[in-house]
């Protein structure tokens, strides 16, 4: 923990009560640095039509700026930059914080890295967006999904240039960025963290479960890149012998309607259970009483709720793209499968779900022991120490930067 205090201001342009995985590493960080004692700003879209307005929310400071829907997503809102420009810099001198911490270069974190920078404030970056992320909620035909990728990689090159740390969730993010061709500077891998504890049965605790029933648990957006659809048609490939095979589904988003449809088609309504938007309860339920975790997303930076379900001793099946095979030990603690394969993720599934109870168990308790390098703690102890690096040099540089600008107006 560092000596003395900061003022550490985030910048996300997705947070809660948005559902998905930067908006929880969001929350997560600004309360996990208020609780090491620092004076925690957040700068994030407001999430309800109207004015900006600013908010203490359990002792962090959450400035809302003035927000539009986008039309194409259920709940997104984000800030135009003309709008919030001067706004933000307004924000900056009025908190005057040591660091400022941008979880995103679209909008906000654009602005407030350029902001920052001018006022000679360290900035850390952080990146948890791919363009695959964003291609499927723009009106973009296929053929210029290509093109719009390499341009996003060099819009967000140029955004976090500014920054004097890059850090993102993964080794395999670091070398999507550097393979990218647009970053001179390689980013820094730091894991979002898990709480480890928060997934292992209390003593004394049990679940009940259906005697007789295997669970596949998935948690997530039901977005395009998630592609639960082809987890679907997996359960309805599985073999007569696993009959007893349920999947459930906690999680809500545009693919809902669809998703149900499919089920329908493929005749397993009675197999899968929709749960809709779960709390953090209901979400720990979740994991605890399935029998293996899948994960069929290729647009994974990290995958939080793969961490969280290796943490509750699940074994898992994961897609063999981006950052997932990172988190798969074949044979070991679960399997990967080719993207958007559904007979070989039926294959893979039956691989575990064929097991007997103790080597499930087994591959489970490999799960966990892999996932303990992704502590949190570890996680908050880095980005302090980002936030601490060179601050006295910064805090020099914005003081003679502030002398030079008195001494101009006076000549």
């Amino acid at each position: 923990m560092a000596q003395t205090p900061l003022t550490i201001m985030i910048g996300a342009d997705t947070y809660p009560p948005d559902v998905n995985g930067a908006a929880q590493f969001g929350v997560r960080l600004a309360t996990a640095m208020h609780g090491r004692g620092h004076n925690v700003h957040v700068v994030v879209p407001n999430d309800v039509a109207g004015e900006s307005e600013t908010r203490d929310v359990n002792g962090i400071t959450e400035h809302r700026l003035h927000s539009h829907k986008v039309i194409t997503h259920e709940y997104l809102r984000l800030c135009a930059p003309w709008e919030i420009y001067r706004e933000i810099g307004d924000i900056l001198d009025a908190v005057q914080p040591d660091v400022v911490h941008i979880q995103c270069h679209w909008l906000i974190g654009r602005v407030l890295a350029h902001q920052a920078s001018r006022r000679g404030i360290r900035v850390i970056a952080t990146n948890h967006v791919m363009p695959e992320n964003i291609a499927p909620f723009l009106p973009l035909p296929q053929f210029l999904q290509g093109p719009f990728a390499k341009i996003s990689w060099w819009d967000m090159a140029a955004v976090l240039r500014q920054a004097q740390v890059v850090t993102t969730p993964t080794p395999i993010a670091v070398e999507a960025m550097s393979a990218s061709g647009a970053f001179k500077r390689p980013a820094l891998a730091v894991s979002n963290g898990i709480e480890i504890g928060d997934y292992e049965l209390a003593p004394g605790e049990s679940l009940e479960k259906n005697p007789g029933e295997l669970r596949i648990f998935f948690a997530g957006r039901l977005a395009v890149e998630k592609h639960i659809d082809v987890l679907i048609r997996a359960l309805s490939l599985l073999p007569d012998s696993l009959s007893n095979v349920v999947l459930e589904i906690a999680g809500d988003g545009e693919q809902r309607e669809k998703l149900h449809k499919l089920v329908a088609e493929l005749g397993v309504e009675n197999r899968v259970r929709f749960l809709g938007y779960v709390s953090d309860e209901e979400l720990r339920a979740g994991y605890l009483r399935a029998d293996v975790f899948c994960q069929p997303g290729t647009a994974e930076l990290q995958s939080l709720v793969t961490l969280e379900a290796m943490s509750a001793s699940l074994p898992v099946v994961l897609a063999d793209a981006l950052a997932l095979p990172h988190l798969a030990d074949e044979g070991v603690n679960g399997y990967l499968f080719a993207p958007g394969n559904a007979q070989d993720l039926a294959e893979k599934l039956e691989l575990v779900l064929s097991l007997p109870e103790k080597e499930r168990q087994a591959m489970g308790k490999a799960s966990k022991v892999m996932v303990d390098m992704h502590r949190a703690e570890t996680t908050w102890e880095i980005f302090e120490s980002l936030y601490t690096s060179n601050l006295y040099y910064n805090q020099r540089r914005r003081e003679l930067a502030s002398s030079s600008a008195s001494y101009t107006q006076k000549f």
